[in-house]
C-alpha cells in the first residue's frame, strides 16, 4: 500500500518518548507533503509521531479530570519504551527523576518512517524504522507484510511488549499481519500477555487497581481512568461507556457498533468480550479527546468540550 517515505532523525533529548510515541526531525519538511492533516512542529522542527497499529502500557497519562499524571506497571510501560529507544539506535540514556523526560543520550539517531495520515493532535500516524532508506525522501512507497517485518511497530508487538490497536484507515493486509503477530505473543506468553487481564476481567476497586496491579488493554485503562478520577467509583462505568457511544468496527461480526458493546461489567469487575486485534477503532476527530473524559466534562459542568482544540504532547494517548 502507498505511504509517504520521510527521512530524518529520531530526537529523544528533553522529551518524553514512551513504547509508542517519540519525536522526529524529517530532513525535508517538504518530504512530508500533503498529508491527511497538518503535523505539529515544534520550534526545533521536530515533530511528534504516534506509531501505527500499536499502544504501549501509559506511563504518564494525564485524565481530562485533572489529578495528575497515571500510569499503569511502570515494569512492562518502560519495557516498551526502551525496547524503542534501542529499536531506533538512541544509545546511553539518561532519564530525569522518576523518568519524568531524557536529560541526555546519543540524539539524533538517523531513520526513516512511512506515514499516509497525521492525527487531530497534529502528530503524524507512522511506521517506524532504523537507518537508512534505499528510496529517495518523499518517495511514495508500497508497504506490505513483508517490508512491515522491518518496523518496530511489528518488532515490539513480536516481543509482546505491546497491544494491538487498530484504528481506521490501516489497511487490512498490514492489520492482519500485525494481529498474527500479536496472536503469536500471546500464545507464547510474552511481555504484557504474561499477565493480561482484559479478557479475564479486573476487580476495580480504587484507582490502584489499574495503575498499579492490573495490566490491561490502554484503551480500556484510559476509559475506566477517566471514569475514576472524575466520579472516585467504578459504579456506572459501562452505563457511561454506552452513553458516549465511542464507534468500533467488530471485525468478527463485520458489524458497526460501539466500544461498550464488548465491555462487560459484573459489580466492580470489568472485562472485555473482544481481544483488540478483532475491533477496528474511530480516531474521533470531531471529539477534543477520545476519552470518556469529554463527556464526563459535559455532564458534570454543562459545557460541551467534545469539539474544543487541545494542545498534546507524548504525555497524551
Amino acid at each position: 500500500m502507498p505511504y509517504r517515505l520521510v527521512k530524518g532523525r529520531y530526537r529523544v533529548v528533553n522529551y518524553a518518548p514512551d513504547g509508542d510515541t517519540i519525536r522526529f526531525e524529517p530532513d525535508d519538511r517538504t518530504a512530508l507533503g500533503l498529508l491527511l492533516g497538518e503535523a505539529r512542529f515544534n520550534a526545533p522542527g521536530h515533530v511528534p509521531l504516534r506509531l501505527e497499529g500499536v499502544d504501549a502500557l501509559e506511563s504518564h497519562y494525564s485524565p481530562p479530570s485533572g489529578g495528575g499524571a497515571l500510569s499503569q506497571p511502570m515494569p512492562l510501560a518502560r519495557a516498551a519504551t526502551d525496547f524503542l529507544l534501542d529499536f531506533v539506535g538512541v544509545r546511553d540514556v539518561a532519564w530525569t527523576a522518576e523518568r519524568r523526560s531524557i536529560a541526555s543520550a546519543n540524539d539524533g539517531a538517523p531513520g526513516h518512517v512511512l506515514t499516509r495520515s497525521v492525527d487531530k493532535y497534529g502528530r503524524v500516524i507512522a511506521f517506524a524504522f532504523a537507518g537508512p532508506a534505499d528510496e529517495e525522501d518523499g518517495d511514495d512507497v508500497f508497504l506490505d507484510a513483508t517490508g512491515l517485518a522491518a518496523s518496530y511497530n511489528q518488532a515490539t508487538l513480536a516481543a509482546g511488549l505491546v497491544y494491538p490497536t487498530f484504528y481506521w484507515g490501516l489497511f487490512a493486509d498490514l492489520r492482519n499481519a500485525l494481529a498474527a503477530t500479536a496472536r503469536q505473543a500471546r500464545a507464547e506468553g510474552k511481555g504484557v500477555f504474561a499477565g493480561d487481564r482484559t479478557q479475564s476481567g479486573v476487580r476495580v476497586s480504587s484507582l490502584a487497581s489499574v495503575t498499579d496491579d492490573a495490566v490491561i488493554l490502554p484503551k480500556l485503562f484510559r476509559r475506566l481512568s477517566d471514569f475514576l478520577v472524575a466520579t472516585g467509583t467504578v459504579e456506572g462505568f459501562r452505563a457511561a461507556l454506552e452513553a458516549n457511544r465511542e464507534p468500533v468496527l467488530d471485525l468478527t461480526a463485520s458489524n458497526f457498533t460501539h466500544f461498550d458493546t464488548f465491555v462487560e461489567q459484573d459489580g466492580d469487575i470489568v472485562r472485555m468480550t473482544r481481544l483488540p486485534e478483532e475491533l477496528v477503532f474511530d480516531p474521533m476527530p470531531n471529539r477534543a479527546t477520545a476519552s470518556l473524559g469529554a463527556m464526563l466534562e459535559t455532564a458534570s459542568t454543562g459545557r460541551d468540550v467534545r469539539d474544543e482544540a487541545v494542545v498534546v504532547d507524548e504525555r497524551t494517548a
